[in-house]
């Protein structure tokens, strides 16, 4: 779904996929990039028109996605496949294919990239972060989460050169040094962490219908508020340029036994999150 941002009315509906995961905008292609875990495939769509142009293949449980301007890829984590893969943003979907997977050793969920030649992104199940070189398209390190495990959510301060990655066994916002995998901190979060973002302060976005909010204060690290939002608003977006915050999520029904909680039909919400001195 294309949301206006302004009034919160829907712009589009982009349809054809069985279970999507996220989306990457490259404006200088003109092009929307929807990964489908189900389907192993990501679908291509014009920014201006919103219509699908085509699918092209990845692997099984496609997932995060994210564009790399150092490499000028598209990257496309796959989960169960265990793989990164590379993807030319202006590729024709009906004779074009992804480049080759790069083997990541691990389950991967979210990445982030420095803008300068790397990639960062979380192996869920070796509670490590690989560190990838976009331009080789080479694994060069992996560096543990501890004490956080299962990591999720990843953002950067490229800036400072600092990642926050969100984990849930234990529940805890990891900050790691860049350049060397060291942590600088573990902060404590809500339960079900899905995405963290960095836009001046830190921000973890949980399941229980909690989004933390950490801040550096002269090398320190702490948790200055925890906002409380509607259950299941644990994925998010950022719009770096009004510094607004926004998680989907919906009226959820009682989980049944080990199945997730169903989202009520006709109740999705974006619930928007904004500073009070911005």
């Amino acid at each position: 779904m294309v949301v206006d941002a302004n009034t919160g009315k829907t712009v589009a509906d982009i349809p054809g996929q069985k279970r999507n995961h996220g989306v990457a905008i490259v404006p200088s292609a003109n092009r929307g990039f929807i990964t489908d875990g189900e389907d192993a495939s990501v679908t291509l769509f014009d920014l201006k028109s919103y219509s699908v142009l085509g699918k092209i293949k990845t692997a099984e449980d496609s997932d995060g996605v994210i564009y790399d301007p150092a490499s000028g890829k598209v990257l496309v984590v796959c989960g169960d496949a265990g793989v990164m893969i590379p993807i030319s943003p202006d590729l024709d979907p009906a004779s074009g294919k992804a480049d080759a997977p790069v083997e990541l050793g691990g389950k991967p969920e979210f990445l982030a990239a420095d803008g300068k030649g790397k990639a960062y992104i979380n192996l869920v199940d070796k509670d490590q972060v690989a560190v990838v070189d976009t331009k080789t398209m080479k694994v060069l390190n992996k560096w543990p989460t501890t004490p956080g495990g299962s990591p999720v959510g990843m953002s950067m301060d490229t800036a400072k050169r600092r990642l926050f990655i969100g984990c849930r066994k234990p529940q805890k916002l990891i900050v790691m040094d860049a350049n060397d995998g060291k942590v600088l901190a573990d902060l404590p979060i809500g339960a079900g962490v899905d995405a963290t973002k960095f836009d001046g302060d830190a921000f973890a976005s949980c399941a229980d219908g909690t989004l933390t909010v950490a801040r550096e204060t002269q090398g320190k690290f702490q948790v200055v508020q925890t906002v409380q939002t509607p259950r299941g608003a644990r994925t998010m977006g950022l719009d770096e340029a009004t510094h607004m915050l926004y998680l989907p999520t919906a009226e959820l029904a009682p989980a049944q036994g080990q199945s997730r909680p169903r989202p009520k039909p006709g109740t999705f919400m974006v619930v928007v999150v904004s500073s009070s001195s911005k």
